[in-house]
């Protein structure tokens, strides 16, 4: 294959990127105004029409929205699956979609199984926080979500253990206590067969067929933070949109 040229992104895409980077950071927060269109030109030294077209860059891809008071953040309605919880928790301190709960069925320290320490990278018969969420709308089961982490954050997070609500999330409480921040996220989209524990919860027969999304999250250093399988309900879709220009 031959080589290519890296070459600088178009103008619309470094200030789309820019505050897109600030609305995932929590920087600019749910329901926060951006600068209008002529105030980015002048403040980018750019056209107008670059300008407008950064921030229908942001609008197609859903982090804001637009009326004849300007323009504002708004992510919550793009929120459609369990990783984007922390991107939402982020922007607004919030990670539920509006009508969504969560129910925090169990949560304890158990032996990793194979996978988990594959995935968090620990020593086997090493422990680890295993929760399992339930997350419902008014339309009935979200997901099951079960996720893991090293066992160690249970010592600096004692919260983890309990199935209490926790007010900063999983990935604030680790953040806070460790100083450890989620920053890359990897996500694997597959059937999977329900255990009979999980089948219970989403109302299917054991051994059903389900739509499946495992995550696995990495800190600022690379170390991995979160390992995570989320067994979507009958009916549920996994779905995303991107700008093709």
């Amino acid at each position: 294959m031959s080589p290519t040229v890296d070459r600088p992104a178009p103008a619309y895409m470094q200030i789309a990127e820019h505050f897109r980077v600030l609305i995932k950071n929590g920087e600019l927060s749910e329901g926060a105004k951006l600068p209008s269109v002529v105030e980015i030109a002048q403040g980018w030294q750019v056209a107008s029409a670059t300008a407008a077209k950064a921030v229908s860059q942001l609008r197609a891809e859903g982090y804001v929205q637009s009326n004849n008071q300007g323009t504002f953040v708004s992510i919550a309605h793009k929120q459609t699956t369990g990783p984007d919880r922390l991107q939402m928790f982020r922007a607004t301190g919030n990670g539920y979609r509006p009508g969504e709960t969560a129910e925090v069925i169990s949560s304890t320290l158990v032996e990793a199984g194979s996978a988990v320490v594959k995935a968090l990278d620990l020593s086997e018969g090493a422990s680890a926080v295993a929760r399992r969420r339930v997350y419902r709308d008014d339309l009935g089961v979200v997901a099951v979500s079960t996720s893991w982490l090293p066992g160690e954050f249970a010592e600096a997070a004692p919260e983890l253990l309990s199935t209490d609500p926790l007010p900063k999330m999983t990935f604030g409480l680790v953040e806070e206590r460790t100083g450890r921040r989620a920053v890359r996220r990897r996500d694997v989209v597959a059937l999977q067969d329900a255990p009979a524990d999980i089948a219970e919860l989403l109302g299917v027969d054991a051994g059903s067929p389900c739509l499946t999304m495992t995550n696995l999250y990495w800190d600022q250093d690379g170390n991995p933070t979160e390992y995570a399988v989320d067994f979507l309900g009958r009916d549920r879709e996994l779905s995303a949109e991107y700008p093709l220009d």
